[in-house]
């Protein structure tokens, strides 16, 4: 049987190849209605959608789904990363967005990326710009230049400008991929 995770990769994916699905494990199951992919988890309802006519699938998540993060995780693995704000409904929308090579995305808490911050803040005490870690703000990639936290506010300082988050706000980012070769 399908863990809760290997049967929302297989959303997923087959949503992305414009496949139709049929899965199901004890608390999720995956179907094709009308042209379009949904995920239901058992105890809330539909959580996830993707229309399959659309060149690029977009998907609906519903925001307080027990399987978010793991939706959130998939989705990322994709390159698709969310948009926008919760809609009247309570669903967060995704989009494909073209991962720069030798980078893996995240959408997560912005206090995940505070941690991460910590394994590669000593690359950005060298001269020149780092580029270790990128945020998605204003449609673009940021290399990030200092991160501090003070009162459950986090401030991301960019090339470009700063930017305040609340320590459970979401935020878009990238690492570089350590080469193990």
């Amino acid at each position: 049987m399908l863990a809760n995770l290997d049967l929302i990769r297989e959303f997923v994916q087959s949503s992305i190849e414009k496949k139709e699905i049929l899965l199901s494990n004890l608390s999720l199951t995956a179907q094709t209605v009308y042209k379009t992919n949904q995920l239901a988890a058992k105890s809330e309802g539909i959580i996830a959608t993707a229309q399959l006519s659309n060149t690029l699938p977009e998907f609906l998540i519903y925001s307080k789904s027990s399987q978010w993060e793991f939706i959130n995780e998939a989705l990322a693995e994709y390159g698709y990363l969310l948009k926008g704000e919760v809609d009247s409904r309570g669903f967060y929308q995704y989009e494909y967005c073209e991962v720069p090579k030798g980078y893996q995305m995240h959408c997560t808490k912005s206090v995940f990326l505070w941690r991460a911050w910590w394994k590669y803040r000593k690359y950005s005490l060298r001269p020149g710009i780092p580029l270790e870690l990128l945020i998605r703000t204003r449609n673009s990639w940021y290399p990030i230049r200092d991160l501090i936290i003070s009162n459950r506010l986090l401030y991301i300082k960019t090339l470009g400008s700063e930017i305040a988050l609340d320590s459970d706000d979401l935020v878009t980012w990238l690492n570089k991929i350590d080469d193990l070769k």
